[in-house]
């Protein structure tokens, strides 16, 4: 079985480089049964969000999987309609009772806007409960971090933003890099990006290493020091993209690779009207009793 490595946070806490992606798999058995096939494959690192409608369907894959609670890190993410302190703090025990898990290893701002210091607080205070063991961001940009990290009392330990070969968040990078906190990727494969999956310098390097142009990419990323999880439904899919441990790109290889970065991905969180877009795509607390 493929041995996935762990990385250690700014906290302290340690989390696996390789996860599984839940976004947009609908909480109709597919997501308890796609988690069920990652946790079978080796996987101990599952990401999911309030928004994503499926936080429930993740917990019963874990509870049933045998596995002890302690050997698998599941992140999830608070929607921004229960940001404020006192909504988020009922966001995150909504969260713990859907997951039916007794912690969440990350919780995540998971889009920047409204009250975030209200939300952070709270998280903070989770955390020291042992409700969660390590919090984070996502979607900020440098713009974004400058407006409201400043506010926080401690330091996020990852922020989750775009980010694939085509898009490598050089700025960003660097200011994370300052304040030691780790960059996980969404969106690893590019989503779908047809480009991207069939580079022409990609399937160069594949060919060479007998892989396929999706492993080379998630390597790459792994490789320069992000975190990723990309997501399937498809049982062959999930387990054929970790089979990343084997091999290793040289640095002319990485080198070329980072050549490829155009600067700008699919999601601009700094563009005008996005927060308003966001908040009114849906309600997270519609099917709530």
């Amino acid at each position: 079985m493929t041995e996935i490595t762990n990385i250690k946070l700014n906290d302290g806490v340690e989390i696996p480089v390789y996860g599984f992606g839940t976004f947009m798999i609908p909480a109709d058995g597919s997501t308890k049964k796609a988690v069920k096939e990652a946790l079978d494959s080796g996987i101990r690192h599952i990401d999911t969000a309030v928004a994503y409608f499926n936080e429930q369907e993740v917990g019963q894959a874990i509870r049933e999987s045998n596995i002890p609670r302690e050997e698998i890190f599941v992140t999830s993410k608070l929607w921004l309609q229960d940001f404020g302190y006192e909504a988020a703090r009922k966001g995150i025990d909504k969260s713990l009772e859907k997951l039916g898990l007794d912690y969440i290893d990350l919780y995540l701002i998971h889009q920047p806007y409204g009250d975030v210091v209200g939300a952070w607080k709270a998280m903070e205070e989770a955390k020291a409960d042992g409700k969660i063991r390590s919090i984070g961001v996502s979607n900020m940009t440098v713009k974004i971090w400058n407006q409201f990290v400043p506010d926080f009392e401690t330091l996020p330990s990852v922020n989750q933003v775009e980010y694939n070969p085509y898009y490598q968040q050089k700025e960003l990078r660097q200011l994370m890099k300052r304040n030691n906190v780790h960059i996980e990727s969404w969106g690893p494969l590019g989503q779908g990006n047809k480009d991207l999956l069939n580079d022409s310098l990609i399937s160069k390097i594949a060919e060479k290493y007998g892989k396929d142009n999706g492993q080379i990419i998630l390597k790459f990323e792994i490789q320069d020091g992000i975190i990723v999880f990309p997501k399937s439904t498809n049982p062959k899919r999930i387990r054929t993209n970790m089979e990343l441990f084997d091999f290793e790109l040289t640095e002319n290889e990485m080198q070329q690779m980072r050549n490829l970065d155009k600067g700008h991905g699919s999601h601009n969180p700094d563009a005008p009207g996005v927060k308003e877009f966001l908040l009114s795509a849906f309600d997270v607390h519609t099917n709530d009793y």
